[in-house]
Parts: C-alpha cells; sequence; structure tokens
C-alpha cells in the first residue's frame, strides 16, 4: 500500500446524519482526508440540495456538491423499521456517528447516544448541536442568521460604518466555523481513543463555537475584570482602514507601525507628509489616521492598482488588488498552486471544485469522488449490509 496516496483517515467509517452546511463541511473535511463517509439522507434528501436551481439533475444545487464531495448517500426513513434496522447495522462499526439532529429528537427515533453506544461502545458520538445542553437555548433550532444575531456578529458593521441596523455578513461564516471545530473535536476524539480505546459523546454547540471565534479578538476591553474598555477590537473596527480607490478599482496594504507610513508616502509621491504633519510616533498616527487615510485615498486615485501594487510591494509593504468574487477562478497564486480542482461531473457536467489547501511532505490529496445523488449508494449499502459486509461497502463511485 502507498502510503502517500492512501488516505490519512482511510479506514475510519463515518455515518453522517448531517445537513444543510455544519455538519456536511466537517465530514467533507474526514472525507478528503480519506475517511469513508456514508451520507444518511432522509425523504427528500438534504435541503441543501434543493436551495439553487441545478444545472441538470434534481437535487443537485451547486451549494450543495461544494459541500459534499467524496461522500456515498442512502436515503433512510428512521421511523420505518427496516430503515432503522439499516441505520443500526451501519451504526455497529462505525468509528465515528455525527448528526445535527435535536437530541430529544434524535433518542425519539432511538438512536441517542445511550442506545447507539449499546450497538458499538467505541463509538465517537459527535452532536451537531445549534445551542449546547444545560442552557435556555438548548432546544432551540440554529441557523447561520439566527447565530450571527445571537453572537452579536450582526452588530459589526453598524459599528464600522455608523449605520444602526444590524447587519449578516455576507457569507455562512457561523456554520462553516462551526463545521471546522467539528473537524478538531472529532480528530480530538479519533486520537483519544486511539490512547485509550474508548468512545465518547462529543458536543459540538454552533453558538458557543462560533461566539468563540467573534469574542477572541472582540471581547476588547471586557476581556479584564473589571473592565478597562468597550467591547471590539478597534484595528478591525476602524471605519478608516478601508480599501483605497484608484484610478481603475481599489487596492488594500497594512503598514502595522509608524516607520512603515514613511515608504508608503514616498511612493505616493508625498515624502514630507509625516514631517510636514509632526507625526514621528506611533501614538501620533493613530491619532491622524482619519485624515492620513483620507489624503491617502486622495493620492492613491491617481494610478492604477497595478502601479501601486508593484509599487508599495518593492519597498515591502504588503499590499494587493482588491479583487472581485467573479475574479477568483482566474487568480494566478489559485491556479498555480492547484487550487481549483476542473473536472466532469457524471451529471452535472464540468464543474469547478475546491481541493483541501493544507499540504503534507507525506500525503498526496487524490481526487475524491464526485457528490452523490441522493440514496445514489443506497442499493450497494443496503445489499453489503444484508451481506453482514457494511465494514467493506467499496468504492464511493460504485452504485
Amino acid at each position: 500500500m502507498d502510503e502517500k496516496t492512501t488516505g490519512m483517515l482511510s479506514g475510519f467509517k463515518v455515518v453522517d446524519m448531517t445537513g444543510v452546511v455544519f455538519g456536511p463541511l466537517a465530514t467533507q473535511i474526514l472525507a478528503d482526508f480519506g475517511a469513508e463517509v456514508i451520507k444518511v439522507e432522509g425523504p427528500g434528501g438534504d435541503v441543501l440540495r434543493h436551495v439553487m436551481p441545478p444545472k441538470n439533475a434534481a437535487g443537485m444545487a451547486a451549494v450543495f456538491m461544494a459541500f459534499n464531495r467524496g461522500k456515498k448517500s442512502i436515503m433512510l426513513d428512521l421511523r420505518d423499521p427496516e430503515d432503522a434496522a439499516v441505520m443500526r447495522d451501519l451504526l455497529k462499526d462505525a468509528d465515528v456517528f455525527i448528526h445535527n439532529v435535536r437530541l430529544k429528537g434524535v433518542e425519539r427515533l432511538g438512536f441517542g447516544y445511550d442506545a447507539v453506544r449499546k450497538l458499538n461502545p467505541e463509538i465517537i458520538y459527535v452532536h451537531a448541536s445549534g445551542f449546547g445542553e444545560g442552557g435556555p437555548y438548548a432546544d432551540l433550532q440554529a441557523y447561520d442568521d439566527i447565530i450571527q444575531s445571537a453572537s452579536g456578529a450582526a452588530t459589526l458593521l453598524p459599528r464600522v460604518d455608523g449605520n444602526p441596523q444590524p447587519r449578516f455578513l455576507p457569507s455562512l461564516i457561523a456554520d462553516k466555523a462551526a463545521g471546522l471545530t467539528a473537524v478538531y473535536a472529532t480528530m480530538a476524539a479519533i486520537i483519544h481513543r486511539m490512547r485509550t480505546g474508548k468512545g465518547q459523546f462529543v458536543e459540538v454547540p454552533m453558538f458557543e463555537t462560533f461566539s468563540k471565534f467573534m469574542l477572541q479578538e472582540h471581547l476588547g476591553g471586557q476581556y479584564y475584570n473589571p473592565p478597562t474598555g468597550p467591547v471590539g477590537y478597534q484595528r478591525q473596527l476602524d471605519p478608516d482602514r478601508q480599501p483605497c480607490p484608484t484610478k481603475d478599482g481599489y487596492i488594500a496594504f497594512l503598514p502595522n507601525r509608524m516607520p512603515q507610513w514613511q515608504p508608503i508616502f514616498e511612493v505616493l509621491g508625498d515624502p514630507n507628509y509625516l514631517q510636514r504633519h509632526g507625526l514621528h510616533t506611533d501614538t501620533d498616527i493613530r491619532a491622524a489616521q482619519p485624515q492620513i487615510y483620507k489624503d491617502v485615498r486622495d493620492l492613491t486615485i491617481l494610478q492604477t492598482s497595478s502601479h501601486w501594487v508593484q509599487a508599495l510591494r518593492a519597498v515591502g509593504v504588503p499590499c494587493m488588488a482588491v479583487r472581485d468574487l467573479g475574479d477568483m477562478l482566474d487568480d494566478p497564486h489559485l491556479n498555480a498552486v492547484g487550487f481549483f480542482d476542473r473536472h466532469d461531473h457524471p451529471s452535472e457536467g464540468r464543474v469547478n471544485d475546491i481541493v483541501e489547501p493544507c499540504r503534507f511532505s507525506d500525503w498526496t490529496p487524490v481526487q475524491p469522488s464526485p457528490a452523490p445523488q441522493l440514496d445514489e449508494h443506497g442499493k450497494t449499502i443496503r445489499a453489503a449490509v444484508d451481506r453482514g459486509q457494511n465494514n467493506d461497502l467499496g468504492n464511493a463511485n460504485d452504485n
């Protein structure tokens, strides 16, 4: 066996009963690293299958495909005794069971932790929850908008631009932060089991996870008790610290300390700016920052983005042109490092998938199987369960 091309989690079986983004992101990463991930979907499938019009096959929305490659799909109605029996058979030799059903609901179905542990004492049971058990929100539903609201994230933009209306950050940032947390929590539990032989229950609560994610810098002066100032990391909330306009777009550059400003103004054509305004220390710079950024913007507008990027990099100032989301497929760096996996999907044709970005000296990722259609592997999985061979279900491309 070639260890460099065998998945680092090869041999680990994950039964995935999650939907939307939080859980599917976590299990996709596990699949990218070689785990066998069996995606258990209820009738109708993961709701993310249907949130955008698919190109060809029903239930193959692009956003679903982006979070579900490398998995096998089986449709099970756990209220049906025969389907519940298939699920129990899948769990008997699984390494990980991850779901995002509220605990009371999954217990009614017969798949709470105690019931699953009786089937498989060494299983790692991961509950991708909205809110942690023991708090007053424990039984509430959670989605990205809800968590951005509850965590204070929706009040970040008002702190920057002065518009008091709360707004969502335009990304599924809470879902994705929680999904990444679920990956490292699962990995930690796997290592623990390798050392002790013990499985365990793992709770990954989205609200607490994302609150930690946001508050690590934004707790600000309230980190201390008593507080020394307001919440918020002021550098990130500075309304003046924004991309600067150029003749044909915008650029972003980041001077961290006062000495970096001198070469910037030399490049911008005003080498005496700091002396003329009596700016000699970091404290001076911070106090004058609103006016500095206004004056900088009056200068950057005079040349193109490429001109400023080349000139600022030449004097060691971190700088990039602002790129539109629609241009990312043509980014020269991403294409040079093989960031996009352009290949043909069996039903959807040519797609631009995104590879696992981490690199390892002793492992080379292999192309994962394509995102599955609903119940694409159901027949194979059921047959293997009937034969008592559910620990060897074959390749995800098999039907």
